[in-house]
């Protein structure tokens, strides 16, 4: 049982699925809580006691497992919102799609989404996405001794993407141009490894998590970049009220750390660079 006390909107993110089991919420202005679902200051959660958030693990250096516990600067922007809140963030790891798709929101799975989601077109008619967080782009990454330097040098080769992604839809947008074929992946993980291994010549996805891997593993590299205009955002559920609401907060959340310094700090923490170098 847990005690909130809050003169705000109430949300918060954490592993979606949580047992049936449990007593029902009640709230005062400063109430008790326990057990599934309920809701605070007319926002509904999956968990009475957690901010449930859905993402697809590993994306580092956004999300990720450290010693058990999931990391990363979405991780950092999002336990944010939980602290105003007065809350703790919980993560559970699906399917990209089901994110993105708006799946796991009508299924009661999360409350939030993240994972340097990508804002388009097609998923803002499925579900709500948060301002802008992040500026973005797409990049190819080799083994650096393969001699690959751009798309035109892939002629004949494979190239692997990451399911349900935008470098997946840019990969195939120049496939066709450049004569590769695309190779997917279900996850991060499996498309660097690949890349390494050499089952594919090379790999389209975003940039920040791929500079990151070319730190820890110097026989890769990062070759060209792909000026896609992309920015990041974070997801709700797009029907009714309720994602619109939690959504509205986390964009306050998210203007206050940029104008105090906490997001230039988090921005620092993670990618290792003063924003805007």
């Amino acid at each position: 049982m847990k005690v909130v006390c809050t003169s705000g909107v109430f949300s918060r993110r954490s592993t979606a699925g949580v047992a049936a089991a449990g007593l029902v919420l009640t709230l005062t202005a400063c109430g008790t809580n326990s057990g599934p679902g309920g809701k605070v200051e007319g926002i509904g959660l999956v968990s009475a006691v957690d901010l449930t958030i859905c993402t697809q693990l590993p994306y580092k250096p956004f999300v990720y497992k450290d010693g058990g516990k999931v990391v990363g600067f979405d991780a950092d922007l999002l336990s944010l919102l939980a602290k105003d809140l007065g809350v703790e963030p919980k993560f559970l790891s699906i399917e990209w799609s089901q994110i993105t798709s708006g799946g796991a929101f009508a299924a009661k799975k999360c409350d939030i989404g993240t994972g340097a989601m990508t804002i388009t077109e097609e998923r803002k008619r499925a579900i709500r996405i948060s301002d802008p967080y992040m500026d973005a782009t797409q990049v190819l990454f080799v083994k650096k001794s393969s001699g690959y330097r751009s798309l035109a040098d892939l002629t004949g080769k494979k190239v692997g993407v990451q399911s349900g992604t935008t470098g997946q839809k840019y990969a195939n947008s120049q496939a066709k141009k450049y004569g590769f074929t695309t190779v997917v992946f279900e996850d991060l993980a499996l498309l660097t490894n690949n890349v390494k291994s050499g089952r594919v010549d090379a790999g389209i996805n975003d940039n920040g998590v791929l500079y990151n891997f070319t730190k820890n593993n110097p026989d890769t590299a990062v070759v060209d970049e792909f000026r896609t205009g992309e920015q990041y955002g974070f997801g709700a559920d797009r029907k009714g009220a309720n994602g619109a609401k939690l959504l509205a907060k986390l964009n306050a959340v998210l203007a206050k750390a940029k104008s105090d310094g906490d997001y230039d700090r988090l921005y620092k923490k993670w990618f290792g660079v003063d924003r805007g170098e």
